[in-house]
Formats: C-alpha cells, structure tokens, sequence
C-alpha cells in the first residue's frame, strides 16, 4: 500500500473473519483471496455493490480489484486500525 504505508510500519489490524459487514468504504482492509489462502494483502475499498467489495491499492501498479475484479466480503478478513511508523515509540 505505498506511499501510505512502508515496509518498516506496524499495522494494528481488527480481525473479523465472521463480521465482513463491518468494513466501511474509504477503510483500509486485510484481504485474504479465496484462490490464495494464507497470503494477506492490504488494500482500500473503494465501493460496494450487490455485497460484494472492489479494493484498490494505494498505488497504481497494485494488484487488486483492477485486475480481480469485485471480491466476495468473506475475503475481507480484517480491518486496519492504525499505524505506527519505523522509528517511532509508542507509550502507554
């Protein structure tokens, strides 16, 4: 998801393997495809239609909805929360 997220950053992600409808457009979701299990991907979505989701990628040359087409609200696994970035402390 560069330029939004790097490589370095932690993401605290809400899992909802049971709660797909919970993902709101404009959110940044934790995508887990029917065709690849076990590979998470971390893309936007972007709109909903008939229940099912079409999800872009920060950048342009992201593998998503552009090339999957809509995607089903069981591969909607979780929800990112938020970030914190390399190099940064985080105080309780």
């Amino acid at each position: 998801m560069a330029p939004t997220y790097g490589n370095d950053d932690w993401l605290l992600v809400l899992w909802m393997p049971q709660s797909p409808h919970r993902a709101q457009l404009g959110s940044v979701a934790v995508i887990e495809r029917e065709e690849h299990p076990g590979i998470l991907l971390v893309k936007r979505i972007q709109k909903s239609h008939g229940g099912n989701y079409w999800v872009e990628g920060d950048n342009i040359e992201s593998t998503d909805s552009r090339t999957w087409g809509w995607i089903t609200p069981n591969e909607i696994v979780g929800r990112v929360l938020f970030r914190v970035r390399k190099g940064r402390s985080i105080n309780a």
